[in-house]
């Protein structure tokens, strides 16, 4: 049963809404991290229209460490990722963009139960807020920007390395397909969809050639040549990725 934290001003302690519940407290503390300062924590966990349905429009919500944790995660997962093999620089992106994105990050977040400590206003919440993809997944990284925030890159990166241990362990990014790891890039990294564009045919019939070009707006374009449209599409995504992946 979800825990509904919209209400307004009470007593002072830890119940309020200026201090963790004591069962956000024991989840936290459970799932490896360790508590000096509510303050971030209670940043990290808290939706911008929380502070709204309780009249407090200017409350910080979970986006600066949201920013901040997108950011350490990153670095700590492309660390685990150098050091496991000798994979070549496409490859590891493409491992890097499936362990960071969105959707990843939303079902560890369900699987520690990150919904049940939400702190949402009340249409949010009945909108469907705790089970948001977005939000589960921005909150989780907030979680991580709050922990290093609190105790800096070694101690984070190793709590990240317990809660991503399966996905880091598995098969997550392995074999996706290049145009489906360029869509999850543009996810993770807050970018339009890629636009796939024939700007060449050569050749007969029997041997025809294409040329494709795939661009994602504000960040570049990759080129490749197949003689068919779909193994160009590929090509060039797989180009684009080893450029600006």
């Amino acid at each position: 049963m979800d825990v509904v934290h919209s209400r307004t001003l009470g007593p002072v302690g830890r119940n309020a809404v200026s201090g963790l519940e004591p069962a956000t407290a024991e989840w936290l503390t459970k799932l490896g991290f360790t508590i000096k300062n509510d303050a971030p924590w209670l940043e990290a966990l808290t939706h911008g229209s929380f502070h709204h349905n309780n009249g407090n429009g200017s409350g910080r919500d979970y986006q600066r460490l949201e920013f901040l944790g997108d950011r350490v995660l990153g670095l700590s997962v492309a660390a685990w990722l150098y050091k496991a093999g000798n994979s070549p620089e496409g490859k590891l992106s493409q491992r890097l963009n499936a362990l960071v994105s969105g959707s990843t990050c939303a079902n560890i977040a369900r699987e520690i139960e990150l919904q049940n400590h939400l702190r949402l206003g009340k249409q949010a919440r009945e909108d469907g807020g705790a089970n948001s993809d977005n939000i589960l997944g921005d909150v989780m990284e907030a979680l991580i920007g709050a922990s290093f925030v609190e105790h800096g890159y070694e101690v984070t990166r190793d709590v990240v390395y317990r809660l991503w241990a399966a996905e880091l362990s598995g098969d997550v990014g392995k074999s996706k397909h290049p145009k489906s790891a360029l869509q999850e890039w543009c996810a993770g990294n807050r970018r339009g969809m890629p636009v796939y564009e024939v700007v060449e045919r050569s050749g007969p019939d029997h041997d025809t050639r294409f040329k494709v070009r795939v661009s994602i707006h504000n960040v570049g374009a990759a080129e490749a040549i197949a003689n068919s449209k779909s193994e160009a599409e590929r090509l060039a995504a797989e180009t684009f990725l080893e450029h600006f992946g």
